[in-house]
């Protein structure tokens, strides 16, 4: 079929249509950037757009949440699983269902428009978005401390919110009569809404300038072109078996840790993940779907085959997922899963830890490997307005053979998403930010070093507020490579007012109280090599820099760095 309609088409005109399509998953992406009304959408960007085909194929996806690059399709899937048949121009989808799609948190909303042409199905459009309310136990819709799906806030079944053009107005007071935070919620529906409609305005274009038979080529193409590319890349993988065995720290209940595993097979046709044999499903919100796990395969799957070119359907065709279902990896209802991503991010880590050793040019060392995603929220201290500050955290990656690791990055996961700005963290919440800084402690000494974590700092202006944080990897340091020293861990500590200090992994709705302060302390990326080889100069530099002190010069790498001059012998 693929190459029948292609043929009919000059390979020019399907080169131009390819990319015109692909601009049309970055300017739905625009759309939601400027029109949410949430800081977690506009400045973090925790959000993805694009397009699929009539059967759900992933055709193009605008920039954003890395995690999210297999739960565009999947949200499709369990759209047409419901309503194949039944949908109709104007109609827009709501789901949030971690289990038939999505495949992540309540908090991550999916909404998939069906677009036609002459009265026939041809695509979806579809964006998926972080709100901050979704209602539930606990304010920012995510915690450390659910125990079933129910206390995680509302659940959308797969229904329509727009009906052939009409809003379903019960559905929508029903979301502002659960949420803490309506207007932003209600806004931020609206602005994914209006995405949608972008996304199937320019679609039509493409179509009124080409045709719709060669649009449907150029959409083969485009996937047949993916999975030739994929398969291309895999033949220089290395064949075999390569296994890696980690640990989720805790479900934020206090039970742990739990083992998580993978074997990776790389034959001449497939690439198969096996993560049979990691630990059932827990009582915590740590748990990740199975959908989940395809997706943060794929991730690892892209940087091993090819990460620079944009992702569609075929780029993962040799791709093939194995898990039984009930694990902490493939968890199935009403396990409780606000926090997916702590058992998410390993799935891909895993991968990346089994083949590292053999891909030194793609995969260095471990990295913060956690979202560390961090809720602050109370009365504005000048309005007294109730705010609910959600982001994920940035902290260091791993060394590899050419250079030391990446600072200030996020986890594989969250790809091109920011922190809040201190500006508009202190304008829109009412807090200060006492410092943003890098965390030199030395941790990930090597031939090459592991890139610095981060610390953010939160002071509390006003009483009534709490902070939920959900940082993983605080009990298991980050791990090195080829004789580099691991990297650190990634923890929170509340100072209160007093000057009493609490050190947390995970916490939920931990109080706090005018002038104590949020101290969010991020992950240093392991190293890379024997730290015995590392340049003097090298060294020197780091100690100039305030990466090391002069001891740790020593300590770590033999080196002696003179504080003044910066001379330095082994």
């Amino acid at each position: 079929m693929a190459d029948q309609r292609a043929g009919t088409h000059d390979p020019f005109t399907i080169e131009v249509i390819k990319d015109a399509l692909a601009a049309v998953g970055d300017e739905m992406f625009v759309t939601l950037l400027r029109t949410s009304m949430s800081p977690i959408i506009y400045e973090v960007l925790d959000f993805a757009s694009g397009l699929t085909d009539a059967r759900g194929r992933l055709i193009c996806q605008g920039q954003g949440v890395t995690g999210f690059i297999g739960m565009l399709s999947t949200s499709v899937d369990a759209v047409l699983e419901k309503w194949e048949g039944r949908l109709e121009p104007g109609d827009i989808v709501i789901t949030n269902d971690p289990y038939i799609g999505g495949g992540s948190h309540l908090s991550d909303v999916s909404l998939v428009a069906p677009i036609f042409e002459d009265g026939a199905l041809v695509a979806f459009a579809v964006s998926k978005a972080h709100w901050t309310e979704v209602g539930g136990m606990s304010p920012g819709s995510f915690t450390t401390d659910s125990t079933d799906i129910y206390q995680e806030g509302l659940q959308f079944p797969c229904v329509k919110i727009w009906s052939r053009g009409e809003l379903n107005e019960a559905l929508v007071e029903t979301i502002r009569a659960n949420v803490r935070t309506p207007d932003q919620t209600v806004g931020d529906l609206m602005a994914q809404a209006a995405a949608m409609r972008v996304g199937a305005r320019a679609f039509h274009e493409v179509v009124a300038k080409y045709g719709i038979d060669a649009v449907l080529a150029s959409i083969d193409a485009l996937i047949e072109h993916g999975e030739t590319i994929a398969r291309l890349e895999l033949a220089k993988l290395p064949k075999g078996t390569f296994t890696a065995v980690d640990y989720v720290d805790d479900d934020g209940l206090g039970n742990g840790p739990f083992e998580v595993r993978v074997a990776v097979t790389i034959t001449d046709d497939e690439f198969i993940c096996d993560f049979s044999g990691s630990h059932p499903q827990v009582a915590g919100p740590v748990n990740n779907t199975s959908t989940g796990l395809l997706s943060s395969a794929q991730v690892a799957f892209k940087a091993m085959t090819d990460p620079a070119a944009p992702a569609n359907h075929g780029s993962f065709a040799p791709l093939r997922v194995v898990c039984p279902p009930g694990t902490i990896m493939s968890a199935g209802r009403p396990a409780p899963c606000s926090i997916y991503w702590e058992s998410l991010t390993f799935g891909a880590e895993l991968i990346w830890r089994a083949m590292a050793p053999h891909l030194p040019e793609r995969l260095g060392a471990g990295h913060m490997a956690s979202v560390c995603g961090t809720i602050v929220a109370g009365p504005h201290a000048e309005t007294g307005d109730f705010v609910v500050l959600v982001e994920p955290e940035a902290g260091g990656w791993g060394a590899n053979p050419a250079h030391d690791g990446n600072v200030g990055q996020f986890c594989c996961l969250d790809g091109e998403t920011f922190v809040t700005q201190v500006e508009i963290a202190e304008a829109r919440f009412g807090l200060r930010v006492e410092s943003y800084r890098l965390d030199p402690i030395g941790a990930g000494a090597g031939r090459y070093r592991g890139g610095p974590g981060c610390i953010r700092e939160y002071r509390i202006l006003s009483d009534g507020w709490m902070v939920t944080s959900t940082a993983g990897r605080h009990a298991y340091p980050v791990w090195g490579l080829h004789g580099g020293a691991d990297g650190s861990t990634n923890h929170v500590d509340v100072v209160t007012a007093a000057g009493e200090t609490t050190r947390f992994g995970k916490v939920a709705r931990h109080p706090l109280g005018t002038g104590d302060l949020v101290r969010i302390v991020t992950a240093t990326g392991g190293g890379y090599g024997d730290p015995a080889e590392r340049e003097p100069e090298r060294v020197a530099d780091d100690v100039r820099n305030g990466y090391v002190t002069v001891e740790e010069a020593r300590a770590l790498y033999g080196v002696s760095v003179d504080p003044v001059t910066f001379a330095a012998t082994r």
